[in-house]
This record gives structure tokens, sequence and C-alpha cells, in this order.
């Protein structure tokens, strides 16, 4: 078997799993043409696998968006008056992060909670899909953490009843003064002999007393950190602290000590947050604009197909083929990479899918090229591919380095911080990395099987016999 035909197999069995995949779990099919008469709903059952004896079970959604799903975007200001220039920064991502674990811990479905910093204005954007409630939206973003440390409690009755449930567990710790205005700020070390990450804390004066009295008063006990009436630490008290200087250990990775600092500046530096817009978007708006919009991208994807098989004929066919499998491998990704479909990011979706038959227009051009230069066919088609490669590469990065602009992966807030924005640059990338695929491997495999050389009829021009 050669390449080609191992390739066309992989094509194969890509598109299969991929269509099993974008396919949605439950739909209605009705047919009534030509005497059939079909009308039943299907359900397609989760992609299932054994592993090591247990069954795992994978249900492939489509995440949709604020601006299709319908709920409350809020937009909050942070005010950095009482904060040090220095620490500004860590506050703001501080609150963003417990805003964050608040509308996680609440349930609500693919939250967006970013930061946005232009000069002086310190900036929240939360979109909350689902919420349409105002006064909920505004418990769960308009608040200030709160922090506070708490001693567990000896009375054995309580801590008996503790077992029962976990709010009786959280019950029997007791509060004390210690807050988190007293906590000067947390930061990730390095534990000296073991290297393993640490949360280092500092307390001011004020602090430093409290700590001393709690840390002496009780070593061997359970001194555990509340945020927001929620523990996110108990550390165990192991020696008196006198000077307001405390390491906690618990065999942490990096990225969790991380977290965990965070959240603890989160409530040493309190950040207050004003609404300073709420908006609330219907669900029956988003839907209506995505069914026009797909309604929109069948048709003009529908006359390209249609320009493709009048202008390149069989070979146009045949990149039609290559963009079906485009759009299902497409869709398949976002399911499995857990891409949130917006209104741009249709949109980004439609621009690659010009962008992919992009890719085979200027190879069948230069096939052309090829041929009217008298070279055989298929020396003209590997000709064609090879050399329009260049033309499609510099135009695919070009797109891919815009799509990472809009994505801004790693946060730079002088770039887009938008949710809407983003969700276009990640449509877009993908499209473009996937049509690269189905535009060159795709058409090239399937040319190569099933388009012949064209018969070219030569007339001969001879003398009288």
């Amino acid at each position: 078997m050669n390449r080609t035909y191992q390739i066309f197999i992989f094509i194969i069995i890509l598109t299969i799993a991929s269509l099993y995949i974008a396919l949605p779990r439950q739909f209605h099919l009705k047919f009534n043409q030509f005497g059939l008469n079909l009308d039943r709903e299907v359900i397609v059952p989760a992609p299932t696998f054994n592993l090591f004896g247990k069954q795992f079970s994978y249900d492939f959604q489509l995440k949709q968006g604020l601006d299709i799903q319908g709920g409350m975007q809020v937009v909050l200001q942070a005010d950095m008056s009482e904060i040090e220039s220095s620490d500004r920064e860590t506050a703001l991502e501080s609150a963003r992060e417990i805003i964050l674990r608040r509308v996680d811990l609440y349930g609500i479905n693919e939250p967006s909670v970013t930061t946005s910093q232009v000069g002086e204005s310190h900036r929240i954007l939360v979109d909350l899909p689902g919420v349409s409630d105002p006064n909920q939206a505004l418990r769960l973003v308009g608040q200030t953490a709160q922090l506070d440390f708490r001693l567990q409690t000896n009375d054995p009755e309580v801590i008996a009843q503790a077992t029962t449930s976990a709010v009786t567990f959280f019950e029997q710790f007791e509060p004390t003064a210690l807050t988190g205005k007293q906590l000067k700020r947390s930061s990730v070390q390095f534990d000296p002999q073991t290297n393993e990450p640490v949360i280092a804390m500092e307390f001011n004066d004020e602090g430093r007393e409290l700590f001393a009295e709690i840390t002496q008063a009780n070593v061997g006990q359970v001194l555990a950190i509340f945020i927001d009436e929620y523990p996110v630490a108990m550390p165990q008290i192991n020696t008196p602290i006198s000077d307001g200087r405390a390491v906690m250990t618990g065999g942490f990775t990096l990225e969790q000590a991380q977290q965990l600092a965070i959240q603890l500046n989160a409530g040493a530096l309190p950040v207050p947050i004003q609404v300073l817009e709420q908006r609330q978007l219907g669900a029956s708006i988003g839907q209506q604009a995505v069914t026009e919009s797909i309604r929109a991208g069948l048709i003009g994807i529908g006359l390209v197909m249609l320009f493709m098989i009048l202008l390149y004929g069989w070979k146009g066919l045949i990149a039609d083929w290559a963009l079906i499998i485009y759009g299902i491998i497409t869709v398949a990704a976002y399911k499995v990479l857990g891409v949130t479909l917006t209104l741009p990011g249709i949109a980004g979706l439609l621009l690659s899918v010009g962008m992919a038959v992009d890719a085979n227009i200027l190879i069948f051009e230069r096939m052309k090229e090829e041929l009217r230069l008298g070279k055989p066919w298929k020396r003209a088609m590997k000709l064609g591919f090879g050399r329009a490669w260049d033309s499609i590469k510099d135009a695919n990065i070009a797109t891919i380095m815009t799509a990472l602009v809009l994505i801004n992966p790693v946060n730079f807030p002088f770039l887009a911080t938008s949710g809407l924005v983003r969700g276009f640059g990640v449509t877009l990338l993908v499209g473009v990395l996937i049509g690269l695929f189905t535009g060159v491997v795709v058409t090239r495999t399937l040319m190569r099987l099933f388009l012949s050389e064209p018969k070219i009829k030569v007339a001969a021009i001879g003398g009288k016999r």
C-alpha cells in the first residue's frame, strides 16, 4: 500500500470520527418525499471506552457564548486609591480570581472573567451566561472578598456533628480577630531543603501580635483560612510564630501554590468594587442572530462551491468535498477543544472557510500555468501544490499571527481582553489550521486518487497522398 492510500484511509477514519463527534446527541429527522415518510427522534450515544476495567464516557457539547445563550454582562470598576502602585496588578488579579471562584461555585456554565487596565482605570469584565436576575449577578460579583482566620473548636459534640454534613463541618471553626486586613501579603517561595513550593505570609504590626497570640496558645490545632465563608486552606499550627512571618507547607504543586497565593492576596488587598455597567441579553436575540448567520453562511458556501465547480470542473468538485470534510472536522474540533461559540466566532468560522477555498484556487491556478508551459499532468499537479505552498503559507501565517493577537493568550493589557473578540480569534485560528490541512493534504490526496489526466485531442496535418 503506497503512501497516498495510507493518507486516504487516515482521512476517512478522521472524517467518520469527526462526524460522530460533530453530530448533535439528539435531533429530529423528518423527511416526506418520493413516497418515503420518515419522522423520528434520533439519539446518538456519547463516545465510551474502557480503560483498566473502568468505563469512560465523553458527551461533547457545542458550548454557547453569552451572546447566543443569553445572560448578564457586568463591568466592574476596581477602586485602587488605597492600594500601593506596586500591588495594584496583584490586587486586580486577586479580585478576578475570587469572582471567578464565586461564579464557578454557583454552577454557572462557561463564565468569563477578564481584567482590563487602561491608564489609572482598572476594570473587571464579567460574562454570566444563563443568569437573568440582576440581583443574583450583583451578589456574585459586586462584593469585596472577605478573608478571615478561624480556629477549629475542641468541643466534642460539635466535632461529632461535623461528620454529618458540610455545613456543620464549617461551623466547627470559630472566628478569630485575625482577618485579611492584617495580612500584608502572601507569595510563593521554595523550601531550600525540599525545593517544594510553599506559601509565605507576612502580617502587619497589628496582625503580628494577633498571630503570635493565636499560634502560642494553639500549637497542634488547625487554623483554617476562609474566603467568603468558604475554607481555602486548613494548615496546622506546628510552632509559635512571633515575627509575623509564616510559611504554609502541604505538598503543593507550583500551580496550586500560585492559585492559593492569589486567593489570599484577594483578602490581604481588598479592592472596593463599583458596578459601572450591567447589561442583560436575551437568548432569543442570540438564537435569531445565529439562525440568520448560519443561513447566510450556508448560502455563501453554496455559491462558493458552485463557483468552484463551474470554474475548475472536476478539480472544483474535489475541492468542494475537501471543504465538506473541513466543516465536519472543524465542528468536531470546537466540541473537543471546548471552544465557546459566539456570534463573532461564527464570523471567524465563515472567514476561515473562504481562506480554505482560497488555497485551492492558488493551487489550481498554478497548475494551469504549469500545463501551459507544457508540463505533463502529474508533474504539473505536483508543481502546482509545491510552488503554491509559499503563497499559501505566507497568507496563513499572517492570519495566524492576527488571530493570536486577538486571542491575547498571555493577557497583555494593551491588547484585546473582550471575550467576544477572543472568541472570533479562537475560531479563526482553529479554522485556518484545519483549512491548511484540508486545502492541501486532503485535496491533493483526493486528486491523486480520483482525478485522471485529461485527454487532449491533437489534430494532425498531413499532405495530399
